[in-house]
């Protein structure tokens, strides 16, 4: 399973995300364009010092990212989508996943891209808000939907007993931009 933020906007929710993704074991994905650099501040402020357990990949577009995939897939991509939109499609808590599923997310300002969502119409997520609610903050969509999804396929959540031992590379000054890797066909 992998988180796929596309066309990220804002970097403390990028960073945020990528807190999750460290804190779960899950591969990361940047989408370009980004609103922020790898080098920002507040990217690296909401990751914590937890980069050196990110596993992210930064990809040079949508269709890059795309290739990509279908190249490590067994099963095709429309299949393996999870497409998370505020409008329609089925309910997180009715949704069933996979392992080997991909979770993207749009920017913060336009969600996914309109020709992605029309492709996949059955592939696309919502969790259920209140009338009135526009939507919800990127990085709690990917935390809630991420645990969600776990779950769902029946995988093995963290053991983790409520204890902290630093990880050994945590003192290190890490950015994003310094524990990325861009795929070399791109």
């Amino acid at each position: 399973m992998d988180i796929v933020l596309v066309y990220p906007e804002i970097p403390h929710n990028s960073g945020s995300a990528a807190r999750v993704a460290a804190a779960t074991g899950t591969r990361i994905h940047f989408i370009k364009p980004l609103g922020f650099k790898l080098e920002d501040r507040y990217l690296k402020r909401a990751g914590l010092d937890y980069w050196p357990m990110v596993d992210l990949v930064v990809h040079e577009s949508l269709d890059a990212a795309l290739a990509y995939f279908e190249k490590q897939s067994t099963r095709p991509l429309s299949e393996r989508f999870k497409l998370f939109s505020a409008r329609g499609g089925k309910s997180l808590f009715e949704t069933k996943f996979e392992s080997d599923d991909l979770l993207l997310y749009g920017s913060e300002s336009k969600g996914l891209p309109a020709e992605l969502l029309v492709a996949n119409p059955d592939a696309r997520v919502y969790i259920p808000i209140q009338d009135g609610v526009r939507s919800l903050n990127l990085s709690n969509v990917v935390c809630l939907s991420l645990y969600t999804a776990k779950v769902s396929a029946g995988e093995q959540l963290p053991g983790n007993d409520g204890s902290y031992e630093a990880h050994p590379d945590r003192s290190r000054d890490l950015f994003a931009a310094d524990i990325a890797t861009f795929p070399a066909d791109e």
